[in-house]
């Protein structure tokens, strides 16, 4: 901004909202945004664009971090986004595969995964469906985890720990990811002693 001209508090101003994952939170704080008629909106992850999308269809909105715009219905195409949505998509469903595959050079013996996603999240359950591909011929059964906060991701860990050579992947959902210190302190936890690794997505392992 500062190579273009542009400077806070001379001829810019940032306002930010950050709605922790929280749905509600979040759509309060998009019409508090949209009422504040600002000349673009700079969003991240999939479920603030669809609140984004369903308050404005007007105010120009860059978007980064959102998985397979077009199938989500957020632009037209890639090449030809229309309406007033435009941004960088982070990777395509068919990546989350490969967070499978890492996991099992990672451990080998890995025969049970569990995937953690928002239900929520319009990417939630195509990442899962991507993994659940590449499970046949890797080998492993897959437990999908449709967790929401933090006592469902509890409760979704405890329940799947017992069992031996299991793996867990997190996908890139913003509900999932904000709990990230939790999944860790539980794998390490509950993980050490049936030995689970797991693959954090919010550290790139595609």
């Amino acid at each position: 901004m500062q190579e273009a001209g542009w400077a806070v508090g001379r001829n810019a101003q940032i306002d930010i909202r950050w709605g922790v994952g929280d749905v509600e939170q979040m759509r309060k704080q998009v019409v508090e945004m949209v009422a504040l008629a600002p000349d673009v909106i700079f969003a991240s992850s999939n479920p603030v664009l669809v609140t984004l999308r369903d308050v404005t269809r007007t105010i120009p909105i860059v978007f980064a971090a959102v998985f397979d715009p077009a199938a989500a219905g957020f632009v037209e195409s890639l090449n030809r986004p229309g309406g007033n949505i435009i941004g960088f998509t982070s990777a395509d469903y068919g990546m989350s595969a490969k967070w499978l595959e890492v996991l099992k050079d990672i451990a080998p013996k890995v025969t049970r995964v569990a995937v953690l996603y928002d239900p929520s999240n319009p990417g939630g359950l195509p990442m899962f469906t991507a993994v659940q591909v590449a499970a046949s011929s890797l080998r492993v059964e897959l437990s999908p985890a449709a967790v929401r906060d933090a006592p469902e991701i509890e409760r979704a860990i405890a329940a799947f720990a017992p069992a031996p050579n299991g793996g867990l992947i997190v996908t890139r959902t913003a509900a999932v990811l904000v709990h990230h210190k939790l999944i860790a302190a539980l794998a390490a936890v509950i993980g050490c002693r049936r030995s689970i690794p797991c693959v954090p997505t919010w550290q790139a392992a595609a």
